[in-house]
């Protein structure tokens, strides 16, 4: 049966239809993979038309560029990570005032089995040259901005050594299948613990610099944009929701709460909830599927009668707890503030 985009069994929940932007469902987001037909999507222009003759150049601060094809990468030795990945306009309808960017409600989150190569053995075999500084990972998606002048291609540069990491793997598979068009078929970047922008999708080209980046969505677009200055959006922040209660729906009054943690700092180190703003108590974490996996969380609780809010704060191995209230910044990134969702008990 096909449903649509707001049907309340509908796989996604539809932000913006083009170029798509969706969000995982509420009920999507329970189990500890998310179901491929509901990993969110976010696109910054039309999904391009690829097929397996496509290659990504290898080429810029190199000894021997090349190209390599779908067909090459499916043959070499292939890595498998399970890793949670969040957009980092993820929560900005949080934000007050709200700012501007895709209306993300808390859903631009999942947490999904991706299969590639490393791109630490695509460097290797290019041979990476003594003075390179990042490696810009370029999608074959562009487009016309209102802020820019010509054509935009997505691109977005990483530091050597997080390209460089075993981790950061150039993807085909995700959930065993092969990537779908609006996941980036049919190869993308997987940059785990760092925000969804770095994962870059429709792959194309992977150039080695010896000076930083400072194209498009490198400096106007991904970045903390504050009184303080322009600082480009890198690893995902600490971060919890409940996700075995309904904001806004009921509950009885003994109820588990469950729910997921995740940060691109480290692990998480500790979860806590407070029921009506009272005293924080430390909820049970469970053990993640893997070091870039989001970790469980539940506690069991006895709730009042009537309207309850509940609310959740991670804290990670790098000693970061999620605030109470996020320093507001004009493109509305990285809001890892506390959330607070209500339920009526009875």
């Amino acid at each position: 049966m096909s449903l649509s985009a707001d049907h309340p069994d509908a796989p996604l929940v539809v932000v913006r239809p083009h170029p798509l932007c969706a969000e995982t469902p509420p009920a999507a987001l329970r189990p500890a993979i998310t179901p491929a037909a509901s990993v969110y999507v976010r696109s910054n222009f039309p999904t391009p038309v690829l097929d397996d003759a496509h290659q990504v150049a290898v080429r810029g601060a190199v000894r021997a560029p090349f190209a390599i094809g779908v067909n090459e990468l499916a043959a070499m030795p292939q890595r498998t990570v399970v890793a949670t990945v969040e957009c980092a306009g993820n929560w900005r309808l949080g934000m007050d005032p709200v700012p501007i960017g895709e209306p993300w409600r808390y859903g631009a989150v999942s947490t999904a089995v991706w299969t590639g190569v490393p791109l630490q053995r695509l460097l290797e075999r290019a041979g990476v040259a003594a003075d390179a500084v990042e490696v810009l990972a370029v999608g074959a998606d562009t487009g016309p901005r209102d802020d820019a002048e010509g054509v935009v291609t997505f691109a977005r540069a990483l530091p050597l050594p997080v390209a460089l990491h075993p981790d950061t793997l150039v993807v085909t598979h995700m959930g065993g299948a092969p990537l779908t068009p609006h996941h980036g078929a049919p190869v993308r970047l997987l940059v785990p613990g760092w925000y969804g922008m770095a994962n870059v999708k429709w792959l194309a080209a992977l150039e080695l610099r010896t000076v930083p980046f400072t194209g498009y969505f490198q400096r106007q677009r991904y970045v903390y944009d504050t009184a303080d200055g322009v600082t480009p959006v890198a690893e995902a922040r600490v971060k919890s929701m409940i996700t075995s209660l309904v904001d806004g729906g009921r509950c009885e009054a003994r109820v588990i709460v469950r729910g997921w943690a995740w940060s691109g700092a480290g692990a998480i180190t500790r979860v806590e909830l407070s029921v009506n703003g009272e005293a924080w108590r430390e909820a049970q974490l469970g053990p993640a599927m893997s070091a870039y996996a989001w970790t469980p969380f539940e506690l069991a609780l006895m709730l009042p009668a009537g309207v309850v809010s509940l609310r959740s704060r991670a804290t990670d191995a790098a000693g970061d707890t999620q605030p109470e209230r996020i320093e507001w910044n004009r493109l509305g990134y990285g809001n890892n503030a506390v959330r607070a969702m209500t339920v009526r008990v009875g």
